[in-house]
């Protein structure tokens, strides 16, 4: 499938909007999952685009920015994995497969971006000390494309070869190659569940984890019906803490009666 100009202009718009969005109003913000969704409906493959954002999803959980610290660009990875995958039709985990060096490739045109953007912030420490408001507005705005211009035009290039060029491309690339992408595109959300488990107390409760899985792998339950097992057994946890709390501060008060008691008796 060939991808036409006003795809190339809306993937290319999508991509230079998320990391404005992911810095300020944050509504698809850090979520490749939503991006992935947007990119399938620019495509005209919703299904493969929410497969796609939805496994990078996993590798983004529980990981953050802080302290002005890059990290990968699975959202700029998902509207190409997206993308590639509606063109050649080399299926979700090749696609994933491409999708995540241009993830990792982001971190360091997110560096770029950064640095780009001191002269703007020298400016307006500038102007500040001069209290020319207009032009530390203005400034304020024009750090906006370094951020913007760092994930589109990759995006664009990556596009704007696509047509014919990235079937080429993908049809040279030896079998040992394609097939290592795809084990690649496969473990991928192992991974990211394993990073997200490292984060979760999940040795206090093991035991819910062990359940959720019998009864996603073995029982075959769907995975609505997984959620709200999980949220039974959460609701049950609530409870059973609330419980032992008020008893003990039933007995708290219990002692504490009996002790006014003593001390009444002894005076």
């Amino acid at each position: 499938m060939s991808i036409a100009w006003w795809q190339i202009l809306l993937l290319t718009c999508l991509s230079f909007w998320m990391i404005i969005d992911q810095i300020t109003v944050g509504i698809l913000c850090n979520y490749p999952l939503l991006i992935g969704f947007v990119s399938g409906i620019i495509m005209g493959d919703l299904k493969t685009g929410l497969v796609v954002g939805a496994t990078l999803q996993l590798m983004v959980l529980g990981v953050g920015t802080y302290g002005g610290a890059s990290m990968p660009d699975f959202m700029t990875g998902a509207i190409i994995g997206t993308a590639y995958a509606v063109m050649t039709g080399k299926g979700v985990n090749f696609a994933i497969g491409l999708a995540v060096p241009v993830g990792l490739l982001m971190v360091q045109l997110d560096v770029l971006a950064r640095f780009t953007n001191t002269f703007f912030l020298h400016k307006v420490d500038k102007y500040i000390d001069k209290n020319d408001t207009t032009n530390v507005a203005k400034n304020i705005i024009y750090g906006v494309f370094p951020w913007g211009l760092s994930r589109s035009i990759p995006v664009f290039v990556m596009l704007i070869v696509g047509n014919s060029v990235v079937t080429k491309i993908v049809n040279a690339i030896p079998t040992w190659l394609s097939n290592g992408l795809n084990v690649a595109g496969g473990i991928l959300p192992v991974v990211g569940i394993a990073i997200l488990l490292r984060f979760l107390p999940t040795k206090k409760f093991i035991s819910y984890l062990i359940i959720g899985f019998i009864a996603a792998s073995y029982l075959k339950i769907p995975m609505l019906g997984v959620a709200l097992l999980g949220l039974a057994l959460a609701i049950m946890h609530y409870k059973q803490g609330n419980n032992s709390n008020n008893s003990n501060s039933d007995n708290t008060t219990r002692e504490g009666e009996t002790e006014n008691e003593l001390g009444e008796y002894e005076n």
